[in-house]
């Protein structure tokens, strides 16, 4: 049995959700969501709540059951409240603004790093220090926020570049005399 299939998804105020076969649709004041599950699970919305159950015993039936329940609850979290990423950058002369629909990286490069902010995500950089990215779709926030990362990920000695907010960096010891 599933831990996390069988817990059912609640439905905050002002998000509706509808099924149409295997697809559900979320909406809610961030925008409108939907997920296509496969044959393996059943979504069911009575009320405010929405239920996955599995259609057999199967192995498969059992992985895709939790695996579509979270995807659903991302869903409603993604229209209702968004998911935020936050980066912190350390390191003399590396800062970052947003200009138009473009963030500037300074890092350290011969050359400004421009990176294009995709459809679906809100950039914004309330000091030349941090960077926040925010947007209904937790999988796409979490990836441009690993792209902007990998522009300069944090080194181990003086842990210059960019990282999350609360990331710890291990740090090594540089070399003796």
């Amino acid at each position: 049995m599933s831990r996390i299939g069988k817990k059912p998804v609640e439905l905050p105020g002002g998000v509706s959700a509808s099924v149409s076969g295997q697809k559900i649709e979320v909406k809610g004041p961030k925008g409108t969501r939907s997920f296509t599950a496969t044959d393996d699970v059943n979504i069911a919305v009575n009320d405010n709540i929405i239920t996955v159950t599995p259609r057999g015993k199967s192995k498969r039936a059992r992985q895709q059951w939790g695996m579509s329940r979270t995807m659903v609850q991302n869903l409603v979290t993604g229209v209702s409240t968004g998911f935020k990423k936050d980066l912190e950058i350390s390191g003399v002369g590396y800062r970052a603004q947003v200009q138009g629909n473009v963030l500037k990286l300074n890092l350290g490069y011969s050359h400004d790093v421009n990176f294009a902010i995709p459809d679906g995500v809100t950039i914004t950089s309330a000091k030349p220090t941090e960077v926040s990215v925010e947007g209904s779709d937790e999988q796409l926030v979490g990836q441009v926020a690993a792209n902007i990362r990998a522009w300069r990920a944090p080194e181990p000695y003086k842990g210059k570049g960019i990282k999350y907010a609360g990331e710890y960096i291990f740090r090594k010891e540089g070399k003796k005399k």
